[in-house]
């Protein structure tokens, strides 16, 4: 064989692997490539993911509640030491229409482990390696908690605020607004509403 036309074979190798990368790239599923970050005032992602008790998590399915989503793991620090403050913060609001999500972030043989941890909070958890679906994607950093509004809107997205983590201040300003008024709230029957 000549040099010119091992060059010829060598370039035409060349091309059909690269046209075989090609092909592969825009075959594969959208669920399989990044998604961009979720962006406060754009919808939430879907997120559909077993609690750690196996009780279905569908995100779409909550339209009505306020919902947090709080991305964490067992190694951070931060995540842990917020726990107890994200914990208070469920139980007071809870009745007010105020859902939580533990989704950790570590690996599924971790799971040991990260229901250990949650047996201490009120709150539900999961893995996100269990998800069906997860809009999401890879968190940028943890601690971060996604506020959600009952219409399923990004309304903040919360980091930590030092190495306690997110505070009840900014949960506070973050979610009592968008949650339903506490039940004998309101105007006073019969009298002024000043």
């Amino acid at each position: 064989m000549s040099l010119s036309s091992s060059r010829t074979a060598a370039s035409a190798w060349a091309s059909l692997a690269l046209a075989m990368a090609t092909a592969a790239a825009l075959a594969a599923p959208v669920s399989a490539q990044a998604a961009p970050p979720p962006t406060v005032g754009q919808p939430a992602p879907p997120l559909v993911v077993p609690e750690l008790d196996g009780h279905p998590f569908d995100l779409g399915k909550l339209r009505g509640k306020v919902v947090l989503v709080n991305f964490w793991a067992t190694w951070c620090s931060p995540c842990r030491s917020e726990m107890p403050t994200l914990n208070a913060f469920y139980r007071r609001y809870h009745s007010r229409g105020l859902v939580l999500l533990g989704l950790s972030i570590d690996e599924a043989p971790d799971a040991g482990r990260v229901r250990e941890v949650m047996r201490q909070f009120s709150y539900p958890g999961a893995l996100a390696s269990a998800a069906r679906v997860n809009g999401f994607g890879e968190p940028i950093a943890v601690p971060i908690t996604f506020v959600i509004d009952s219409r399923g809107v990004i309304r903040a997205q919360l980091q930590a605020e030092g190495p306690s983590g997110v505070s009840r201040q900014a949960l506070e300003r973050a979610v009592l607004p968008l949650l339903a008024p506490a039940k004998g709230a309101g105007a006073v029957r019969g009298g002024s509403n000043r």
